[in-house]
């Protein structure tokens, strides 16, 4: 069977790397500041998503953090984070993505007044809106900022403690890679590895292998969010590879923000040789204008994958998943017997 585009829609997948304030549609931004009163550069759907998304252009990291001010702007209250939580679940149901893992700051949502807890509630809700109608699986992932304090990235990882087990399946460090080193947040990781959560921190994307070394070996991190950098250290790579640590892998995302000059030059297919543990993800659906599948077509189309490889990558997607032990073998043996049965991938 040919991976057309009609069927790696249809194919299962995993997606373990999305922020939700990334991945608003631009129809429902336009609809929430109508009705919150909120000032936008436009109101017109194609020049706002000009606007928001990053396009074809390279930036830096810190430019790309920048276009998240309009789609938090329109995320300040419970309504709100529920209609984009369960917008986002729908939306990667119908490309075919059987688990989701959405990562979100609440300390972000906080302008107006509203509760940490509102915020982990509305998007749980909007999560179950979704299970109820379509039955994608879902979990959060509540991201520190590096660049906010650590005490807030404490205090969020309390939050974890709380809704761990009732929503919460993991902890991250997102924001600003350089000049804000994990390290300053280990107390935050400490909590979290002491009450036994999973954790995964952006590393590797704007800053080089010391960050990755950091994340794993100071705060424990169990994943690693991007980690395109990693190859420049072959001995690290090695223990992530021995230790079959995850990259979540975000292709167009690592181009937009130049963590890689061209597509080419990704280090993907060199960690695909290797056996590395990687999973393909979006990153930011809006701000980067992709999905899953525009993502594994650009790793067909530039990588010279063969059938196996994409196998590979999809199933290490669920064997991936903060899920329990139990659970997510049974899905991994799931999506291996769809794989092979429905798809020819045997």
């Amino acid at each position: 069977m040919k991976l057309t585009p009609e069927i790696i829609q249809k194919i299962p997948k995993a997606e373990l790397h999305c922020h939700l304030d990334g991945s608003l549609r631009v129809k429902t931004i336009i609809d929430l500041a109508k009705k919150q009163k909120i000032d936008l550069p436009s109101k017109n759907e194609s020049e706002l998503l000009k606007i928001v998304s990053v396009g074809n252009e390279s930036i830096t990291l810190k430019e790309y953090i920048k276009k998240f001010e309009i789609t938090l702007s329109v995320l300040q209250t419970p309504s709100s984070l529920q209609r984009a939580a369960y917008e986002l679940a729908i939306d990667c149901h119908n490309e075919g993505v059987r688990y989701l893992e959405v990562r979100f700051s609440p300390i972000l949502h906080t302008k107006f007044g509203m509760k940490l807890t509102e915020a982990i509630e509305a998007v749980k809700k909007g999560l179950m809106n979704a299970f109820n109608e379509c039955k994608i699986l879902t979990g959060i992932i509540v991201c520190g900022i590096r660049h906010i304090s650590p005490e807030k990235s404490l205090e969020l990882a309390k939050l974890s403690i709380e809704y761990k087990n009732k929503g919460v399946v993991g902890f991250d460090l997102a924001g600003a890679e350089e000049n804000f080193p994990a390290k300053e947040h280990r107390e935050a990781f400490y909590l979290i590895l002491n009450n036994n959560i999973n954790s995964t921190i952006h590393a590797g994307e704007a800053f080089g292998p010391k960050s990755i070394h950091e994340a794993i070996h100071v705060c424990g991190a169990k994943r690693i969010g991007h980690g395109t950098r990693v190859y420049e250290d072959n001995d690290l790579l090695n223990y992530i590879n021995d230790h079959r640590i995850p990259l979540e892998i975000c292709l167009t995302s690592n181009l937009n923000t130049n963590t890689v000059s061209t597509i080419q030059n990704h280090p993907f297919a060199k960690y695909i040789k290797q056996k590395v543990r990687v999973t393909l993800n979006t990153d930011n659906r809006l701000i980067s204008n992709t999905n899953l599948s525009n993502e594994y077509q650009i790793a067909i189309d530039n990588f010279n994958l063969e059938k196996n490889d994409i196998k590979t990558i999809i199933i290490n997607g669920f064997k991936s998943a903060f899920l329990p032990h139990q659970r997510r073998v049974a899905l991994v043996n799931e999506i291996v017997e769809e794989l092979d049965s429905e798809f020819s991938f045997y």
